[in-house]
């Protein structure tokens, strides 16, 4: 399996998985894809349900890692996905709520996020192809809250390896800050950026897109721009799928919390590998730019200042990086298509696909859509707990809420918890007026010091923030 980007660069010269981990984002500004998505059969499907999730996660992503010897990669996934590292064999255990209504808990790694998953896998795959290419990484992240910590606590101490993490100064809850900036490492640093997620994302892409300095700096990342991310999280809508049916032909709907459009896209393709999913139901807070495109045809990228701050912090997202690859496969994986989207969009602000020959396509990939406010995830959580007794985190919240509007009783409806409470323990008082159980791993995280740079929205200052700690490193 090669690689090629969203926007034609490799198609002459599809590139080795080991290859794309390294580089991020494509050196013509796209995001690499596999050149297709591998189908299973329906003996293939039915081999799958009987594994442990090492074995599954093996089994899925041997199709989309080529240069990797199997036993070398075995050995990488069996290490990572432990009960110790995520508190129970299962990986990623479901709870039926109610007949046909279940909660896919992804989010039980050392972070309490869903983004332990990838990243887990992620920090291992980096120091094993660093280790054999003799070569280190500067690793260069943008987080709304749970990349962030996933990433930092994945990476921490491996060898080859340095993080610059970038986070909106002030943005996070309390938990999700002191996660990330009580880490003592010293391959570490958090650069609180003086803005909003978009804009850390955007000077993660600029750096990106300046090839000689990522060519001097071995400038990588661990955002969802990375297909190994988007790769390794395919494994759990299997693992789902399989926790919440008996039949290999019964069709299941997930219902996804989604801001920057990496877990849901990891569903779709999914889907296109074949398991039988009907509908991947996504959820956006108030910041409701992905519910207005699958609503309306039109893709509208907000402004900074138009991106509102809510209890949902980690999806408060404006330009959904993860889209281009879904935008990629509605226009036949056809780049110039996309390059001219994309050129309209940074010309106009957006793009409407509503009347083109493309708009069906999107109907057909089986998306529906729908937003969440503060005082429906309060009402979510309120009534999830007073139901089945359980509490969920307001991401979750804004899943199940959204999810149960679309919910149709004759298919199974597989909710995806992203986060763990305990993270967000003002909304959950304010909802349930009672603090959130916590891992005891965390019981003093906010007290203790903490290290961070507030540094402006700005590429060139990140830049020579960079070149200080690099050269150092």
């Amino acid at each position: 399996m090669n690689y090629v980007s969203t926007r034609g660069v490799w198609d002459r010269d599809p590139q080795p998985f080991s290859a794309i981990l390294l580089e991020g984002l494509a050196p013509d500004g796209g995001l690499a894809l596999p050149q297709s998505y591998p189908v299973l059969g329906a003996a293939e499907l039915a081999a799958l349900r009987s594994l442990s999730y090492a074995e599954l996660a093996f089994a899925i992503l041997s199709r989309y890692v080529g240069d990797i010897p199997p036993a070398d990669l075995k050995a990488l996934v069996g290490r990572t996905y432990t009960a110790e590292a995520f508190g129970s064999a299962a990986i990623t255990p479901v709870t039926t709520l109610e007949p046909g209504l279940h909660l896919l808990h992804v989010s039980n790694g050392p972070t309490l996020a869903f983004k332990d998953i990838a990243l887990q896998l992620l920090g291992n795959l980096f120091e094993y192809v660093l280790a054999a290419r003799g070569e280190r990484l500067n690793i260069l992240g943008a987080t709304s809250g749970d990349t962030g910590s996933s990433a930092e606590y994945a990476l921490r101490g491996k060898r080859g390896l340095t993080v610059f993490m970038l986070s909106p100064f002030g943005r996070m809850s309390p938990f999700q800050q002191a996660q990330m900036f009580s880490l003592p490492d010293a391959n570490i640093h958090n650069l609180a950026i003086d803005g909003v997620f978009d804009d850390c994302q955007d000077i993660v892409k600029a750096v990106s897109a300046d090839a000689a300095f990522k060519t001097r700096w071995k400038i990588g990342t661990v955002n969802s721009i990375n297909w190994g991310r988007i790769a390794a999280q395919i494994v759990y809508y299997f693992a789902g799928y399989f926790a919440a049916t008996r039949d290999d032909a019964q069709r299941v709907d997930f219902a996804v919390p989604s801001g920057n459009f990496g877990n849901i896209l990891a569903g779709h393709v999914a889907k296109a590998m074949g398991l039988p999913i009907r509908r991947l139901v996504l959820a956006t807070n108030e910041n409701d730019v992905l519910d207005e495109f699958f609503r309306t045809g039109r893709y509208r990228v907000r402004a900074s200042s138009e991106t509102r701050a809510t209890s949902s912090p980690s999806m408060d997202i404006s330009k959904a990086s993860n889209f281009e690859r879904f935008i990629h496969d509605v226009v036949g994986r056809d780049p110039a298509a996309v390059r001219g989207l994309w050129a309209q969009l940074q010309r106009d602000g957006g793009f409407d696909l509503a009347g083109t020959p493309y708009w069906p396509r999107v109907a057909a990939a089986g998306f529906v859509s729908g937003r969440s406010t503060h005082a429906d995830r309060l009402a979510t959580i309120r009534d999830v707990h007073a139901r089945y007794g359980a509490v969920i985190d307001p991401h979750t919240a804004d899943g199940l809420k959204v999810g149960r509007e679309f919910r149709d009783p004759t298919v199974p409806l597989v909710c995806i918890e992203t986060a763990l409470p305990a993270k967000f323990a003002a909304t959950i008082r304010e909802a349930l007026g009672s603090e959130p159980a916590r891992p005891a791993a965390y019981a003093d995280l906010e007290s203790r010091p903490q290290r961070f740079s507030v540094v402006p929205a700005d590429a060139a200052r990140v830049k020579q923030f960079i070149e200080e700690r690099a050269a150092a490193a």
